[in-house]
């Protein structure tokens, strides 16, 4: 049987390693659990996750190294991502009482209108490697309240990280039949999606898989997709006295998570006044930057990217930009070709005039000028993406301008594009999702409503259209 292997990206060495599971055995064991998961009490299911939550603070030493030895990302970072994974437990629960709250209506002849929610059965979590814990967690906690059973294939990138997550709900209490891993990569993934016994799919990635993922399933409108994907963000910058805290959250929405983030700013598009002052700043303070291992000391802003490849493409892509009309305001460095670590860039795109509309998932920052509020927004909606906008500085009827013409998911005044927070939804537009928030709407999609019209006793009559008896 093939193996999954998983690898360090600050050192390139083998971390873990794992037979590939059986897609059927794992679906038929989810879908063998079922029945008696969701004829659980709601307070039971309730009960178990929140027991989940304490082991995870448990276990949130070891989850935190393997997150940061697994992904890249330094220590402290991936302490935050593991807390955001406890916290969604009860942020969850609430959602859930919340978006899907049972009613009962009068109705005539002394009958009742009553509405309830049922979950779709078979959930198929597929996650992604920037944050292996934290947004599949945002899919599985609220699928298990609502009562679904659930399949879990994490990115190949980062399967080890899963795996504690999933001890942890079993160690909790949730019966292992209840949450499957399903450790593979491509080929799983596909005979997930495509799995006669699952009932909805929900997804975290890339626009490229989660476009695959719909066509898939165009004839299939029984099954839930929830799609959560990428962006190629924007933060406008118009006129504002605070150009240090300007060019700070430039640097926190471009190169957090060495800018693999689907939220993270890939253009930054300034208002011609503020410039000069604004890129200085920023490049100063990106030549500060520390970029090292997960535990280096001092504690580095930012770690490599997940691989080679991922770095491969991003270097392609800068020299790209400067070979077609770029002027490079910080050049991208790597400093060991065997080693997926990048330094921050920053390029002037202005004078490209077929800019490409891709999400360059890493810390590569693209600027714009601009001379007016109409034309960042026009050259902020140039995207088929639709996730997150940022504007820093304006008005106060400058930002309205900019919510009310911007086409995102997530629009932000004077704040970063990311760090959005799980008592919100979090979705976009265009090829950013499907229309399926995730985070706090989350339990939309986990459950469907079911209207019924009830009476204890049967009491009907045809007032027209009969012979007479």
């Amino acid at each position: 049987m093939s193996e999954l292997i998983s690898t360090e990206p600050a050192t390139g060495k083998e971390f873990w390693r794992h037979e590939v599971g059986n897609v059927d055995e794992e679906v038929a064991r989810a879908r063998s659990a079922w029945t008696a998961w969701a004829a659980r009490p709601l307070a039971n299911r309730c009960e178990l996750v929140r027991r989940y939550a304490n082991e995870i603070r448990t276990a949130s030493d070891e989850l935190a190294t393997t997150i940061a030895r697994e992904t890249g990302k330094p220590l402290w970072e991936a302490r935050t991502e593991v807390e955001a994974v406890i916290n969604k437990v009860e942020i969850s629960i609430n959602a859930y009482g919340e978006r899907t709250p049972n009613r009962k209506l009068d109705a005539a002849l002394g009958g009742s209108m009553a509405l309830r929610h049922k979950p779709h059965g078979v959930m198929a979590v597929l996650g992604p490697y920037n944050f292996p814990a934290h947004l599949p967690n945002g899919h599985i906690v609220p699928a298990l309240i609502a009562g679904n059973t659930v399949v879990f294939k994490p990115s190949e990138k980062t399967p080890a990280t899963a795996e504690i997550m999933v001890q942890c709900l079993h160690k909790a209490g949730v019966p292992e039949d209840v949450v499957r891993l399903l450790i593979g990569a491509a080929d799983e993934g596909k005979g997930l999606v495509a799995h006669e016994d699952v009932d909805g799919i929900l997804f975290t990635g890339s626009a490229t898989t989660g476009i695959a993922i719909n066509r898939a399933l165009a004839s299939r409108p029984d099954k839930l997709i929830a799609l959560e994907m990428g962006g190629n963000n924007p933060m406008v910058v118009m006129n504002t006295p605070k150009v240090q805290d300007a060019a700070t959250l430039v640097i926190q929405s471009a190169f957090t998570t060495a800018g693999q983030r689907c939220s993270a700013a890939g253009r930054l598009i300034v208002h011609e006044d503020m410039y000069d002052a604004v890129i200085a700043e920023t490049k100063k303070l990106a030549d500060r930057l520390i970029v090292d291992e997960p535990f280096a000391d001092p504690a580095p802003f930012m770690g490599p990217v997940i691989d080679n490849e991922a770095a491969d493409g991003l270097t392609d892509s800068f020299l790209y930009l400067l070979s077609n009309g770029g002027k490079a305001i910080k050049h991208m460095v790597r400093r060991d070709d065997s080693l997926p670590f990048l330094s921050p860039g920053i390029i002037d795109v202005t004078d490209i005039k077929e800019r490409p509309d891709i999400e360059l998932f890493g810390p590569l920052l693209q600027v714009i000028r601009v001379t007016s509020l109409e034309e960042a927004i026009a050259e902020a909606n140039n995207t088929r993406f639709g996730l997150s906008a940022s504007l820093v500085g304006g008005t106060p009827q400058e930002y309205n301008q900019f919510w009310a013409n911007i086409r995102a998911g997530i629009v932000n005044w004077n704040k970063p594009t990311n760090g959005a927070s799980s008592a919100a939804p979090f979705g976009g537009v265009g090829l950013s999702g499907n229309h399926r928030p995730s985070a706090y709407y989350a339990a939309d999609y986990c459950a469907y409503p079911v209207a019924s019209a009830e009476m204890e006793q049967p009491r009907a009559n045809i007032g027209v259209g009969l012979k007479d008896g």
